[in-house]
């Protein structure tokens, strides 16, 4: 069962003179990990190190670190902790000791799972796209009753009446479809989005 941050967790160490700072935090798309990564930018560090998973996809930077010795110890802190949908950033300011390959992946490596040690886990409950259509008149009910569940929506004002594009868990779906046919009368139904653009 996969899990996420509920917020941003930081982690400072000192081994061998070299200074190890932390950020791990919760991100859903690769541009919250670019962001991300524009905020945290500090020129002052001599790297920064980086790995992050949303779902099945993985990357990692080894910021001029040798090979492997950065970056993967920081992926493997994060698998190890069951996490996705997580960025963790490890800043270090070298303190004139070198580490070697292997003391490196254990300070990259050590420093991201006492952070991610730290962090409030929760539970990635998987949302689904739906969509439905509904008249003007329609609308206020069924917005409502969105914001009553707590679902993430958009809509889109069309000539014919109102769009709607919303991320359901599970077990709120069969609650939102008969509400679409008891609003709608059986005119509209709910429709699961395949593919997002």
């Amino acid at each position: 069962m996969p899990f996420t941050l509920a917020s941003l967790v930081t982690f400072q160490a000192e081994i061998k003179k070299s200074r190890f700072q932390v950020f791990a935090v919760s991100v859903e798309n690769e541009q919250a990990v670019k962001d991300f990564l524009e905020t945290y930018q500090d020129l002052s560090t001599t790297h920064q190190c980086w790995a992050w998973k949303i779902g099945h996809q993985v990357r990692f930077n080894d910021d001029g670190e040798p090979s492997g010795t950065a970056g993967r110890p920081i992926l493997a802190s994060i698998e190890g902790n069951e996490l996705t949908n997580i960025i963790v950033l490890v800043n270090r300011w070298y303190g004139g000791i070198k580490l070697g390959t292997g003391g490196l992946v254990r300070a990259y490596g050590g420093s991201a799972g006492q952070c991610l040690a730290l962090a409030e886990k929760i539970e990635l409950i998987e949302k689904i796209p739906v969509s439905f259509l509904c008249n003007f008149n329609e609308w206020a009910i069924f917005q409502y009753d969105l914001n009553q569940q707590q679902i993430e929506f958009k809509e889109d004002y069309l000539a014919t009446g109102v769009q709607i594009i919303a991320y359901v868990r599970v077990d709120q779906m069969e609650h939102l479809s008969l509400k679409i046919q008891d609003v709608t009368r059986g005119r509209e139904q709910l429709k699961r989005i395949e593919e997002l653009p």
